[in-house]
């Protein structure tokens, strides 16, 4: 049970860490995104939304009261990694191993949440 636990938070911490990384570039680094939205074909008026939805997902995935929301969350950002793979594999831009890592790291929370919840 301890060890489900540890890889539950590790890996939910490192999915943490990796999406609080993108919103801050997506604050800080402004221009440098919406470079990138734009060869995407992605208008530049979604970024700070994006960024700040990523960060209330950041929360919601750490409130253990947000079941329901918590499901959502998942299956949100499931999506969005899915679909940040295919639009860096599409320009060739070889950035989409982050959106790898993400899934994966996404996929080991989810189901070791499942397991420490069940």
């Amino acid at each position: 049970m301890k060890r489900n636990t540890i890889i539950y938070y590790i890996s939910t911490g490192l999915l943490s860490l990796l999406l609080l990384y993108s919103v801050s570039m997506y604050f800080l680094m402004y221009d440098d995104v919406a470079g990138q939205f734009t060869n995407f074909g992605y208008p530049t008026y979604l970024i700070y939304p994006y960024a700040v939805i990523k960060l209330i997902g950041v929360i919601v995935l750490w409130v253990p009261t947000l079941k329901i929301i918590k499901e959502w969350t998942y299956a949100g950002f499931f999506f969005a990694f899915i679909l940040a793979f295919f639009a860096h594999y599409m320009i060739g831009d070889g950035e989409q191993i982050a959106a790898v890592l993400a899934i994966i790291l996404l996929l080991v929370s989810y189901f070791f949440n499942k397991k420490i919840n069940a």
